[in-house]
Formats: structure tokens, sequence, C-alpha cells
């Protein structure tokens, strides 16, 4: 027995241990549940509230929001102050972080929260001058719309201030260390200038150009520039600008940044009333850039969508009328050299004399860092940009004179616009949206259909001169106002029966100013137009179709041509076999094939065979319109320059076609015709915290990127990262309205309309966004989830 007991103790002694690391498991399972409820109980906190009721100190009368099953909120109102009290607050429930980012971005003070990796980021911002140029502005807007800002900036500091007590700021805030600061006018008015800064104005294309004649003969210069000089400018003499070292850390807008609209007249709809539709083309991402609201008032029933941060609705319908907008791109940006006084940097010459520049102090705050002591200076132009980055010392800088860096009203204008009942109305508020300018396209329950190239278009006395930086020292290099509103380009009711933009060049040859040296590709407009000119009876439907049409016109232009010029080339069995799948592709670039690949990438090839080695990465960023450069310098063939270089036509076809395939083996295998374009060609909407790490790429990017068809030169915009595919610029809202019901419109915003990555509206239409399905939005009866925001007693 005493055998047993003294063999039984070591049992006991581990059973015991076993008991106490059970335990221990235990207690540290139960810490790990109850930190997960309460990190849960925590998160759900900052989901915007949209049942119930919430108290609102300012409000003069209830407004009652109902949130409908697409999770667009509708506002009514009974009366304007309340209204975009409510707008503003209720905007800031669902995208608080993305509004706080969006104007510290444009602001310059993101390092204030992201520390020195935004550093050089803010330098360009605050060089730029986007917040200065909405403070000029606000100087300008009426008593009205200041209020109306005002108001806007009430409701977003009621969240704040019932957010920060209750500890429900978005978990975002968290991650960051921040919070947001007070809301103000100025703010709503920054993130509209970088709207403007975003659909650009070729200042890049300008600055290469002149590396291009500083470093090429004149011939391979010129024909890199998007249009023949005429005149031939001539390189300036004096010291050049190291245009790769000033400008390797600018930001420089994505070259896609664009959009499709049209109008289609009654005579050729099948309702027997005009049908628009739009879609703008800009970042895809987490969440949208849109966000879709519907107002109420008993001054206004309008319906579409705002940038979060902004007052009003910029796009979409009222009971009367609807339209839509595509980006210009006029020649607004001018570069100008400016000779610098050699013992006073900041004095520079004009007209013979010296002038003194204003400097300016711009302290830059760096999270866990020292402040910045940073100064911007502004010459008669602009400010200097080549200097941002301390990069360039000498005696010659480039300033930059931008119509946006101007006191603009564009909020005003959109604001007339929410109320306009007819083109004329229309037009009135058009005079007020003075940059970025942009195509409006209009219908109305009248009948009518119209367009207009609107906003401030300098004039050029010579256009050539739009294609380089200019001598800023003399007078005669100045711009000479803009074209006058009444000689914008307008059409109204044409015969045709429809009117359609894509970014494309809008005005024929005789038009008597200069718009622009730099368009998109034409195959997107001549697409849309070839389905308009050719159908009647129209609907909504076909409007969606067209839409999400894949047609790719530059491989029913350029394949015929490969396979024409390659006929009598020696090629591999495989090139062979490349080029008879091309032979039987009918041009669409849809998800499941592989002809799409084969083109996009061969397309790429000839691009880097052609640049790569002659161009540094630094200065290629500036090199705006390198597609429409690319196309030209095909159809010259042997007679170009560049072509000749390396080889003639046929060696340059046959040499990009041989790396294409040698990647796509390597990727895709040897069964060509298993390839698939969406094997590579995905869509994600990734969030801006995504990048930190894994476990929160997991929660807020959500999806695995989706195979998509189309591309940037289909009428289905989805413009990919050649080294990823991953589709990052698209059609990022899709709209598509009958005036015969202007009560019904048809949305996709992608990837949702929620800002929360626990929220069912966050990436509810990711999906929606590859398929082509939209939801209805109705603006006379709504059901859903109702909120009141109420006054307090």
């Amino acid at each position: 027995m005493e055998t047993q007991k003294v063999l039984g103790e070591p049992e006991r002694k581990k059973r015991s241990k076993k008991k106490i690391v059970l335990i221990v498991l235990g207690v540290l399972a139960a810490i790990i549940i109850l930190s997960l409820i309460s990190a849960n109980a925590y998160i759900n906190r900052s989901l915007a509230q949209t049942e119930g009721t919430i108290e609102l100190a300012s409000l003069e009368n209830e407004v009652t929001v109902i949130t409908d099953e697409g999770g667009v909120p509708h506002i009514q109102a009974e009366n304007a102050h309340d209204l975009y009290m409510a707008q503003g607050y209720i905007q800031a429930q669902s995208r608080m972080f993305q509004m706080e980012m969006s104007r510290r971005q444009a602001s310059g003070t993101l390092s204030e929260v992201v520390g020195e990796a935004a550093v050089e980021q803010d330098k360009y911002f605050r060089a730029l001058g986007l917040r200065r140029a909405a403070e000029k502005s606000y100087e300008i807007y009426s008593e009205e719309s200041k209020q109306i800002l005002q108001w806007f900036a009430d409701g977003v500091n009621a969240y704040i201030q019932q957010a920060k007590p209750d500890n429900s700021l978005p978990v975002e805030f968290i991650l960051m260390g921040s919070e947001p600061a007070e809301w103000t006018p100025i703010d709503s008015l920054t993130i509209g200038k970088y709207m403007a800064f975003d659909l650009g104005g070729h200042w890049e294309r300008q600055a290469f150009n002149y590396y291009a004649l500083n470093h090429f003969t004149d011939e391979k210069a010129y024909e890199l520039f998007p249009s023949y000089p005429e005149n031939k400018p001539a390189i300036i003499d004096g010291e050049e600008v190291d245009v790769a070292a000033s400008f390797k850390d600018a930001i420089i807008p994505h070259a896609f940044n664009g959009s499709n609209n049209w109008v289609v007249s009654g005579e050729k709809s099948k309702s027997g009333m005009p049908l628009l539709a739009n879609d703008p083309h800009l970042g895809l991402a987490t969440p949208s850039i849109w966000y879709q609201m519907h107002l109420t008032s008993p001054e206004v029933n309008v319906s579409g969508v705002i940038f979060a941060g902004v007052p009003g609705i910029i796009l979409g319908h009222n009971d009367d009328i609807a339209w839509g907008v595509t980006n210009t791109g006029p020649d607004v940006q001018q570069l100008y050299l400016e000779k610098r006084h050699p013992d006073n940097p900041n004095a520079f010459l004009y007209e013979g004399e010296w002038e003194e520049a204003d400097v300016i102090d711009e302290p830059i705050k760096v999270k866990d860092g020292e402040t910045i002591d940073y100064q911007v200076v502004e010459t008669r132009h602009g400010p200097v940009i080549s200097e941002f980055a301390d990069e360039t010392a000498g005696g010659t800088v480039m300033s930059l004179r931008w119509t946006a860096l101007e006191a603009t009203t564009e909020l005003e204008a959109i604001l007339e616009i929410n109320q306009a009942a007819n083109w004329a109305e229309f037009e009135r508020g058009l005079e007020k949206f003075l940059a970025p300018a942009q195509n409006f396209v209009f219908a109305s329950k009248d009948g009518t259909i119209a367009y207009k190239a609107n906003g401030n278009i300098p004039v050029y006395e010579n256009a050539d001169d739009a294609l380089l930086p200019l001598e800023g020292w003399k007078a005669e290099n100045e711009w000479q106002g803009y074209i006058p509103f009444d000689e914008l380009p307008t059409v109204i009711n044409p015969e045709k029966g429809f009117i359609a933009t894509a970014n494309n060049k809008i005005a024929e040859e005789e038009y008597p100013y200069h718009i622009s040296h730099v368009w998109a590709q034409p195959y997107r407009y001549e697409r849309i137009a070839e389905v308009l000119a050719a159908g009647e009876k129209f609907t909504v439907e076909d409007m969606k179709a067209l839409q999400m049409d894949q047609t790719n016109l530059q491989a029913r232009e350029f394949v015929p041509m490969f396979i024409d010029v390659l006929g009598e080339a020696d090629l591999s069995d495989d090139e062979k076999a490349a080029l008879q799948l091309l032979s039987e592709w009918d041009y669409t670039d849809t998800v499941d094939a592989a002809q799409p690949l084969i083109f996009h990438q061969w397309m790429h090839e000839i691009e880097s065979l052609l640049y790569d080695d002659e161009i540094p990465e630094a200065v290629m960023d500036l090199f705006g319109g390198k597609g429409q450069t690319t196309d030209q310098l095909l159809r010259k063939g042997n007679d170009s320059v560049w072509i000749q270089d390396n080889g003639g036509l046929q060696e340059v076809f046959a040499a990009s076609l041989e790396s294409t395939l040698d990647q796509l083996v390597d990727e895709y295998g040897s069964t060509m015709p298993d390839w698939q374009w969406g094997d590579y060609h995905r869509v994600q909407f990734y969030h801006p915290l995504s990048d930190i790490s894994p476990i929160l790429a997991f929660f807020f990017n959500r999806e695995e990127p989706i195979p998509t068809g189309g591309s940037s030169v289909t009428p289905m915009a989805a413009s990919h990262d050649a080294e990823t595919g991953i589709v990052d610029h698209g059609a990022s809202w899709r709209f598509v309205i009958d005036t015969v019901n202007l009560m019904r419109g048809y949305h996709t915003v992608g990837p949702g309309q929620a800002g929360h990555f626990k929220s069912d509206w966050y990436h509810d239409q990711m999906n929606d966004w590859v398929k082509g399905a939209y939801h209805v939005t109705q603006t006379d009866e709504n059901d859903g989830m109702e909120l009141i925001l109420t006054p307090n007693d």
C-alpha cells in the first residue's frame, strides 16, 4: 500500500499541473473572448445609427432620415438650415475617417498623423496651396453659400462632439492614434480644390516636353509631343531645370481620371423622353469617393452623389432635370520658367525689373518628429513647384499658374444647379462653376438635351505655347484671359439625337480657341457614338448595357496591323498560335477570353521597348497621354524615328510579342486557349490602411480581387496596374435615368455606401460593379430604416 501511495504522488502532481494549466488556459480563453466581445462592442459603437432618435441641439425642427435597402440616406427637412446640418451629420456618421484623410491630404497635414512617411507629399501640397486657394475662394462666396457651408460644418461637428466622449469614432482613428479636429467651411472647399487637382491640367506634360527637347534630337522630341507643333518651339536659353530631380516626388494624378457621359433625345428613346447616363472614372477604393444621398426641403428635392465632406449634390437629378459630367481636360495649368536674382533668392525677373515674390510660412508638424520650417515661394504666376523637395537651387526655377489656385465658386454653382428647373437656369448656374472645367450633359422633362464644356479655359494667343514652360520674365507669355462663357462649346438638341463625351477632343478645327493638346484615346467615345448612332428606341436597360460594353476599338484598329506586319516574319509556333487566336477575336475584352490578355500585355511591351531605355522612371511619370503618343507612333510606322531606332515596325512587333508570350507562359502555362483575361485583370477596392498589415487587410478589404472584363479603352472603364493587373481606376459611380420618370434613378456606387467595415453596405456593391447590376433610388416615396434627428427641448 505504501509503495502504491509513493508511486501515485507524481501522478497526482501531474494531474494537479494539468488542472492548473487548464485553469490558466480557461482564464486566458475567457480573457480573449471578453476582449473580442469588448472590441466588437467598441467597433459596433461607431456604426452609423440608422434608426431611433438622435438629439442635435442646433436643429430648428425635426429631420427625418430614411435609409433605404441600398444604404442611401433620404433626408427630409423643413428648412435649408436643418437640411444641410443633417447632411453634414449623416455624412460624418458614415465617412468621418475618409473626410479627415481627404482634408489632410489636400491641406498637406498628413504628417501630423502619419509621421515622416508623408512629409514629401505634404510639402508638395503645401507648395501647390490648395488650402490657400480655398481660403481665397471663401472670401468671394455669397453670404447664403457661406451659411450653407457653416450649417454643413455644424452637422459634422455635432457628430464629432458626440463621438469623442462616447468613444464611438471609427476604429481607424484608434489605429492612427488621432482624433478629428473641428470641421470648417474651408475644409469642404479644400476637398473641392483637391478634386480639381485630381482631374489635372497638363503641367506635367509641359515638363515632359521640356525634358524631351533638352535630351533628344528635335525630330525625336517632337514625335513625343501630343500634337506636332507648327512653330517648333526651341529649347529656351539659360540654365536647364533638372526635371527628373525636381519632380521625382511630385504627386501626379492618374492618367485615366476621366469619365463617360451621354444623353439621348426622346426621338431615339422608347419612352419618348430623354435618357441620360454618366459614369465618372476615378480611383477605385474603400470607401467610395462618392456618397449617394437624397435631399428634400421646401426649396429642393435632389438626388445623386457628392464627395464626402461637401454639401449639396454634385451629380444627379431633381424633379425637373438630370445632369452628368466628364473631364474636359483643357490646358489650364501653365509652367513658367522664372529667372532668380543672383543675390536675392526671392526676387524674380519680369520685364527687365526684379519683382519680390511672396514667401509663405507653411510649418509642417510631424508625428513623433520635429516641426519642419517649410516655406513656399509664390511669383506673380503662382507657386514655385520645382523646389518643393529641395532638389534644385539654381538660378532658374519653375512656377505654376493654374485656374484652380484662383478664387472660384463651384459649390455656389452646385447649390444653384440643384434647384434648376430648365436649361436656362442650369446654364446660369454653370457660370459659377470655374475649376475644374467639365463637360456637362443635361436632360430635362421638357425634352431638352444639351451640352456645355464649362469652366475657366485660358486663352492662348498661340496654341503651341501650351506645349512647354514659358519664359516667365516676358509679359507676352501671359494668358489672354479666359474663353468667354457664351463662346464655350455648347450643343442644344442636335439633329443626330444624342450627345456623348468620353474625354475626347470636343471641338472642331475651326473653333476659334485652343482647348487642349492632350485628349483621351478616342476609343471609348467612338464605341459609345457607334452604338448611339446605330440604335433607336433606347431604354434604360440599353444605357446600362452600353456602360458595361467591353468592345475594344483599339484592338480593332491595331490587331490587323500586327497580323499584317508580322505576316512574313520568322515566328515561333507560340507566336503563330497567338496571332491565330487574335485573328479569331471579336475585339471584346471579356473576362474569360485569352485575347485581351495577349493584346493588352503586347501593347504594354511595345511601350516598354520604345521608351524604357531612354526615358528615366521619374520622367516617365510626367508622360501624360503616353497611350495616345504610342498609338500615333504605330500609325506612322517606319516613318517614326522611335520605330526606326528600334529596328523598324516588324522588329518592334516581333520583339514585343516574344517578350509578351514569355511572360504569359511563365505565369499562366503553355496552353494558350485556356488563358483568361480575368486571371490577371481583377478589381479590388483597397482601404487606405490595408497595406499596414495582413490583419487589417483581412478586415478592411473583405473580398478577394474579382475577375472583371473591360479595360481602359472600352466603355466599361477598368484601368489596371500593369505590374499586378489590379483594376484601380474606373467607373466610380454609374448612373442612368429616363426623364419620363425623374423620381426614379439607377445607380451603382462601388464598392458600397458605408465606410464602416461591419456595415451591411460596406462592400455590398462590389459584385454589382463587376456584373453591371444597379439599385433603384426613388425621390417620391421610400421604405427603409427611419432615424429622427430632433432639436433639444
